[in-house]
Parts: C-alpha cells; structure tokens; sequence
C-alpha cells in the first residue's frame, strides 16, 4: 500500500484507472495470492478427472472437469483483467480481493461432488456466485471514478448481475437430468463470455496493461503445469517404495512434457502484440483449452501412475491417451491463440504438426516415451525454425540497409 496517503483513502481510495503504459508493471503479492488460491480448486478439478479416467468412467469425468475449470478460470480471468486496469490496492480493493478468494475455497470444496453418480453443483455455484458478486462491486467502483469508461463499467456490473440471477436459478431447479444440466451450463457460460465482448465494444478498451496480463497468465501457465510434476514426483514416490522402471519412465516422460510445455508457451515470440479487442478475446479467451489441457496432462500421468500400480484396470494404452490428447490440445490451442500470428513458414505449422505426431505416438508401440520425444521435438524445431526465421530477417533487413 502507497505510503504518504491520507488515512481515508487507504481505506477506501478512488477506483481510477491505471496508465496502460507504465513501466515496470508486475504482478502484486495479493495477485500471486490469488494464483495460490485458484491452483487448490484446479488441483480439485484435476483430481477429480484422474479419479474418474482410472475408474474407466472419462466420458462422464470430462465434462464435469471441464465445467469446473471453466468456473475457476473464468473467475480468475474476470479479475485479473479487471486488476490490470484498476488495482489501486486500497483496503477495499483488498478485502474484496479476499472475497473472491474466499468463494474459489468453496468451489474447491464442493469440486468432488461433481464427480459422482449424482452431481450436486450448489457449492460450486454459492463459491461461483460469490466470486461474481465481489465483481459486480469492484466494477461499480471503477464505474464511480472512471468517467471516460463509466458505461462499460456499468455494463460489466449489470451483465455479471444478470448473469448470477441466472446460476442462482440452476441451483434451485436441482436435481437436473443430466442432459438438462449441460444444457443449462452451455447457456450460462455462453453468456459469460458475452459480457466482456459486449461491455469492452462499448466504449474504448479498458486500460488493461498488455505485459501485465501477459505475466499474469504465464504465471498461471507455470503453476497449472506444476500440477504434472507433481504427478512425476508421485511416480518417484512410488518407484522407492516398490521399484518399477515404468515408475522411473512415467517420471522421466512427465520431466520431459513439462519442459517441453513451458518451452514453446514461454518463446520470446509476443504473445500480445496490440490492444485491439478482438485480438485481445481470442488470446484471452482460448488459454481457456491451454490451461485446462495443462491441468488435464497432469491428471494422465496420475492415471498413468495407478494404471502402473495397479490401482486401476483400465488399459495401459488409455492412461497414454490420457497425456497425448491433453499435449495435442495444448499445442493447438498455443497455435491458436499465438502461433498463426506470431509465426511465417514451416514455423507455423509446427505445433498442429506436433499436435498430430502426439495423438498417433501411441498407437506406433512406442507409448508414454513416443508423446514425450514428440513434445521434446517440437519445442526443439520450432526453437531452430523461429531462430532461423530471426536471422533470415535480420539478414534481409542489413541487406536493404546497405542497398
């Protein structure tokens, strides 16, 4: 908290909006609280796919670990752009902040219960709710001081609202078929994602800092795939207590991923090179599928461990897939998102390349080994690819300085 401000306004100071350009900005310890807090509820979420992947049941698991991650990540999401352009870091800001914290506990908690015969989405939704609520506050702030923005402020506040009204209806018409429950979901996420657009065209874009937010989602991007090593740290676990080389390959594959995973998001290609909305919605948008296919990798290397173990019956080629598929997404959701932008070339079509060569690998015989070698590859090439690209480039632009 700033020194040297009156006593009022560290308790509660205007909600103004930050300079989109200063320099040196950096994620705050309350933000990497934040983070702290949100990787528990993933880690619930990811726990819940293993579980129900080794328990021969994915096709119910996935969508109810991809309707849990999406309340995380969504919440998350909504705040840090939100931070981005008005942390004033005042003890409102603060204890809002806290609430919002406070309601990913509760989602985290009522995570499991999602995974079971009968599906209860009232904790998840009271945490989600709450989430949104201390929202729905903190941009009515912003609307208060931010004059040039008050109309998207205010249309964020009564869009969040409505939206809420909405998630409290689905909580009161349980128990739902399971059909009827997707349904209902499709449509609130649906129109979740409406807001933003919808707010964000009114007026000029928020004064979200662009190198901010992009630390702010690698920082997350490190802690989701943190989740895989500690899976390889559970295959080690178990090779002390019962040794087994597959144990020993799990890990050193789960190593290998990892690496790969981190090398090819954190390039030094920009991830968000302007400001224009559209841009700005697709990149913010699909690291949806880049962080929940990363909590996902993490989740088939536990299966993997339990199919080892033999905690589980489901064959060994399924706890493989339970890692490629995830990987492929990964890459094709980076593609996606930075890649066709960022890349020219043989460059551009590395990671749906790679993507491909992941889904096939374990159906060659060459299993676990052949998705790692194919991510290892790909971070490779398209590290060679991009640098020869760079000095293509430079070469071509020393040239015509000279001319």
């Amino acid at each position: 908290m700033t020194a040297g401000r009156p006593f009022f306004h560290r308790i509660i100071a205007p909600l103004r909006p930050r300079d989109p350009d200063e320099h040196h900005r950096v994620a705050t310890p309350l933000e990497l609280l934040f983070d702290l807090v949100t990787v528990i509820a993933i880690a619930s979420a990811a726990a819940g796919l293993h579980h129900g992947i080794a328990e021969g049941h994915a096709l119910q698991a996935l969508p109810m670990f991809g309707m849990a991650f999406f309340a995380i990540w969504w919440a998350w999401m909504n705040f840090t752009w939100f931070a981005s352009a008005y942390d004033n870091d005042d003890v409102l800001h603060r204890l809002l902040t806290m609430v919002i914290m406070a309601g990913s506990l509760v989602i985290a908690a009522g995570i499991p219960v999602l995974f079971t015969n009968q599906p209860d989405f009232t904790a998840v939704i009271i945490g989600y709710v709450l989430m949104r609520v201390a929202m729905v506050v903190l941009w009515l702030r912003a609307a208060c001081a931010d004059t040039p923005h008050r109309k998207t402020a205010v249309a964020y506040a009564v869009g969040i609202t409505v939206v809420q009204v909405y998630w409290v209806t689905f909580l009161l018409v349980q128990p739902l078929s399971t059909a009827t429950a997707y349904g209902m979901w499709v449509i609130g996420a649906l129109l979740e994602i409406a807001v933003p657009a919808v707010a964000e065209s009114l007026t000029s874009n928020t004064p979200w800092h662009r190198h901010h937010i992009i630390e702010r989602y690698g920082l997350l991007n490190i802690i989701v795939l943190g989740e895989t090593l500690l899976a390889g740290t559970m295959a080690l676990r178990e090779t002390v207590e019962h040794f087994d080389i597959m144990l020993v390959h799990t890990a050193l594959s789960a190593l290998a991923i990892v690496f790969s995973l981190w090398w090819v998001y954190f390039s030094t290609d920009d991830h968000l090179p302007t400001r224009h909305l559209r841009r700005a919605l697709i990149w913010g948008y699909g690291h949806f599928f880049i962080f929940a296919s990363g909590a996902a990798v993490g989740a088939g290397f536990a299966v993997l461990v339990d199919i080892i173990t033999r905690h589980s019956e489901i064959p060994l080629i399924a706890g493989d897939y339970a890692v490629a598929v995830p990987v492929a997404v990964y890459f094709t959701s980076l593609w996606i998102v930075r890649d066709r932008y960022a890349c020219t070339g043989l460059a551009m079509a590395v990671l749906p390349f790679f993507a491909l060569l992941a889904l096939i690998a374990p159906l060659t015989g060459l299993g676990l080994e052949g998705v790692a070698a194919t991510a290892a590859l790909c971070a490779v090439a398209r590290a060679w690819l991009m640098s020869s690209a760079d000095l293509t480039t430079g070469e071509a632009k020393t040239t015509e300085h000279h001319i």
